[in-house]
């Protein structure tokens, strides 16, 4: 399979193909594109550029895909209509998007066209990062929510830093930084994305080269009041007119604004101090979010290649442990061949990596999975679904400083999952805000303390604990337990389980998943129906099948405290989609 990648900007189009393999096979870059028509010409040259070279696919970015999209998706009028709608919100790419996805249409018909959103890496982000504070039915009513954008490119850099560390992405905690004409922050935590800059539009966060980045509503209200500034001028200038080209009154170019500031232009010096104010202020809020980071990593035109803006944006986090390296900085290059380059000191505890984004490459890569590997598996059988209560894991330090010296757990009963049982003894939880009494251990003790609780016990004691999945407890939330013989302040290990589906091999086998996919489940046939996004595919031989949910998941569902229910896995190119339908109630499921 040839794949042909189109990366419609308002007035540029990148492209490339690559083939099955993923080697890249022809790139280029057309600019000075007239947003008029230029695009359908701009596809014509990059036809003629290709020759011969088969095309088998054609995979499109697309900046905004508004509530509905959250992966990859064939294009066709459905998906067409749907993208238009999100022009207001993405006027500067949506529109040529759409352009390019007509014109690579028209020119090469019977080929499958493939839309791949920027907004899809970030579908996953917790509610509290993408909600805006206004009223939910008005932010519902018009589609109102943090979207983030840029994904494809911070997903990308995300999984090259991760084989640089030669560490598992679902172990680190990264602040991936796309500098460029558009920029963006973007917090990686475990693979997944928990907070970034950009939000409705792509007009929010940092300092761009014609965008304004963050600005207070107020400013927009005092605009509008302005008799000779009209709603289609403020937009003008909030787009196109702000960012580095507003401020320095020279570009949007930083290569001219440095030459510029160098000759002594103090607009351009603003320009620079101001934008490199801006990103360290989200580092740092985002280390903050995330509880602590392994890197930071710089991607895009000038995370890539200005090495003076570099060494602004990364000075004074010596408190975090990063020391910069100015030799390894000043000789950092990377590209598809050396991607990425160490930026910080070899005793550096926070790591800085520079490395070479390919949007196209991720865009290609969605692609052959839309349109090569697409797969429907439809596995219809019995399946427990386990309401998991808020439960205790263990260290043994722990556990003899809360029941005594040389104290063993004592076991209550047998719990689902093979060699694991509720025990005896119960721990008191202790929050700023009040406790929580009589929560049950379970066995048998652990190498690390882990307290898994839901949403509504996290209200009660007054912490903020994040969503993780098992075994996950670095810089998670503080609490403090307490049993009968002592107290125990914990600095960390209080989480709220992400909720999972236990299988053997076999099973994922036989479903058509693998450990670590996510999938939706539909719970239906029951009380009431309700769809569980984000739910983690756990493999392992010790397994016994069953999806487990905390308890508000399941009073949400009006399940009883143990239901079964059968599961209905459609898996469709990269997206995965599951039903259970809930039947009468069985043995009492178990948490863990």
């Amino acid at each position: 399979m040839n794949v042909l990648v189109i990366n419609c900007g308002s007035t540029s189009v990148k492209y490339a193909v690559f083939d099955a393999d993923e080697k890249q096979l022809v790139d280029g870059k057309i600019e000075r594109v007239d947003p008029d028509g230029g695009h359908a010409r701009a596809v014509t040259q990059i036809l003629a550029e290709i020759g011969t070279l088969p095309i088998d696919a054609v995979g499109h970015r697309v900046v905004h895909g508004g509530p509905d999209f959250h992966d990859a998706v064939a294009i066709d009028d459905t998906v067409r209509t749907a993208i238009e709608s999100c022009v207001s919100l993405a006027p500067l790419h949506n529109p040529a998007n759409l352009a390019g996805i007509a014109a690579a249409t028209a020119a090469l018909p019977g080929v499958p066209q493939v839309a791949v959103f920027d907004t899809a890496f970030h579908a996953r982000m917790p509610r509290r990062a993408r909600t805006y504070a206004i009223d939910p039915e008005l932010a519902e009513r018009h589609r109102i929510k943090r979207y983030g954008f840029h994904g494809t490119s911070h997903s990308f850099v995300a999984g090259r830093a991760a084989e640089y560390l030669d560490r598992p992405i679902d172990e680190l905690r990264l602040v991936t930084l796309h500098l460029g004409g558009g920029a963006s922050a973007c917090a990686v935590e475990f693979g997944q994305s928990v907070d970034t800059s950009f939000g409705f539009t792509p007009l929010a966060g940092l300092v761009m080269g014609t965008r304004s980045g963050d600005l207070d509503p107020g400013i927009v209200l005092q605009l509008l009041r302005d008799q000779s500034l009209s709603v289609d001028d403020v937009e003008q200038l909030l787009n196109r007119n702000s960012g580095l080209k507003g401020l320095s009154g020279v570009s949007s170019d930083l290569r001219d604004i440095e030459q510029a500031a160098a000759d002594g232009n103090d607009r351009a010096r603003l320009a620079i101090a101001v934008f490199a104010h801006r990103v360290r202020s989200y580092i740092g809020a985002y280390v903050a979010v995330m509880g602590g980071a392994d890197a930071i990593v710089l991607t895009g035109g000038i995370g890539e290649n200005a090495a003076a803006m570099r060494r602004r944006i990364l000075q004074r986090f010596d408190f975090l442990g990063l020391l910069l390296d100015e030799g390894r900085n000043l000789d950092a290059r990377v590209d598809d061949e050396a991607p990425v380059a160490e930026i910080s000191s070899a005793n550096s505890r926070l790591r800085a990596l520079v490395v070479a984004t390919n949007e196209e490459l991720m865009i290609a890569r969605e692609t052959m999975t839309i349109v090569g590997g697409a797969k429907t598996v439809s596995v219809h059988e019995p399946i427990p679904i386990a309401i998991s209560a808020r439960h205790v894991h263990l260290d043994r330090k722990t556990f003899e400083q809360l029941f005594g010296d040389g104290a063993e757990p004592t076991k209550y009963k047998d719990i689902s999952q093979p060699g694991q049982y509720a025990c005896e003894e119960k721990v008191n939880l202790i929050g700023p805000r009040a406790r929580i009494d009589g929560v049950r251990l379970l066995g048998p003790l652990r190498a690390r303390n882990q307290i898994e609780v839901a949403r509504t016990d996290e209200f009660v004691l007054g912490v903020d604990a994040p969503i993780r999945r098992s075994g996950h407890t670095d810089e998670s939330a503080p609490i403090v337990l307490e049993g009968p013989k002592g107290k125990v302040e914990l600095t960390q290990g209080l989480i709220c389980a992400q909720r999972h589906v236990h299988m053997t091999p076999e099973d994922a086998e036989r479903f058509g998943v693998e450990n670590g996919d996510h999938v939706e489940v539909a719970i239906v046939g029951g009380p009431r129906d309700l769809i569980f996004g984000d739910v983690l595919i756990r493999v392992s031989p010790s397994y016994v099948l069953e999806m487990h949910i905390d308890t508000d998941e399941g009073n949400a569902a009006e399940l009883a405290s143990s239901s079964n229910g059968e599961l209905v896995y459609t898996k469709v190119g990269g997206r995965m989609h599951a039903d259970i339908r809930s039947r009468k109630p069985h043995a009492p499921g178990a948490a863990g």
